[in-house]
């Protein structure tokens, strides 16, 4: 297997397994505590009340494919295949575990715990998806169109929409439900930044030594990465030294600091950390 079919199959292995994490927080800690923190699910929820002879999990399915519809009539092509298949295998999984596994109630008498992972694991799973470039659909197919056709501010439209279905949490299950959805939206739209985040940083080197030759075989060879090579001067010796620029992954990182301390002790470092490194070998320019 090539390598870039090697990095296909980890894609799709990583989206379905992101699908997986939401899942489980949404079937088991979000539909039987009845939290509604928007999206697809959230309307799910409300909906799955006032027509309770349908579950959470069918009306997950039957919107998500009406809006995977509109979204391949309307956005064609540009349409992502990785969301839609994101879509589709949790809708299944959803209704699958409804057959496999039906709950009635909450698993535990915690509701801020099960708050807790009802927000924590489908952020998780987001953030996942977000990562190679997929989401899980929803709504997202929404602000997808939105942002063809309108001028729209389409973060704020999408919020305000999460708040209003929060909001018919209230109507539809109380107060004390309705704060603690409106609870798991605040945390929601801050877990995922941040798991995003972690999921994509990366470490940017600058060395400056006087023996350059090991450390960029090692950076080639080993680490299989680039780097670029500046010829500087100390401004207080005027000796010339050589500065080698080079992003890694926090893995690799730890590595290259080692071989950097064991070969060259006396090259001074800076080491910085990045969220966002577009270029061969990392993110495509989009």
């Amino acid at each position: 297997m090539n390598q870039s079919k090697a990095k296909a199959l980890q894609d799709w292995c990583l989206i379905t397994l992101g699908v997986v994490i939401m899942t489980v927080g949404i079937y088991f800690f979000k539909f039987p505590n009845h939290f509604s923190t928007g999206g697809v699910t959230g309307i799910s929820v409300v909906l799955g009340h006032y027509i309770p002879g349908i579950t959470p999990g069918t009306f997950v399915s039957i919107i998500n494919v009406l809006l995977l519809i509109v979204g391949f009539l309307v956005l064609g092509k540009s349409f992502g295949v990785r969301t839609a298949y994101a879509s589709l295998l949790m809708s299944g999984l959803i209704r699958l575990l409804e057959i496999v596994l039906p709950l009635d109630q909450p698993l535990t008498s915690q509701p801020l715990m099960e708050l807790m992972f009802a927000v924590g694991l489908p952020a998780v799973g987001s953030a996942l998806l977000f990562n190679l470039d997929a989401s899980s659909g929803g709504t997202d197919i929404v602000a997808m169109i939105l942002k063809k056709y309108t001028s729209l501010n389409i973060g704020i439209a999408l919020l305000c929409s999460d708040i209003v279905i929060t909001l018919a949490a209230c109507a539809a299950f109380g107060m004390e439900t309705g704060l603690f959805s409106l609870l798991g939206l605040i945390i929601k739209s801050l877990f995922i930044d941040v798991v995003a985040d972690n999921l994509r940083i990366q470490k940017c080197f600058h060395i400056i030594t006087s023996h350059p030759e090991k450390l960029e075989s090692f950076i080639t060879d080993t680490l299989h990465r680039g780097a670029t090579r500046l010829h500087g001067e100390g401004v207080y010796t005027h000796d010339g030294k050589t500065i080698l620029l080079t992003a890694v992954s926090r893995h690799q990182a730890v590595l290259l600091r080692n071989y950097i301390h064991q070969e060259d002790p006396s090259a001074f470092l800076i080491i910085t950390t990045s969220t966002e490194i577009i270029g061969k070998g990392f993110r495509g320019v989009n």
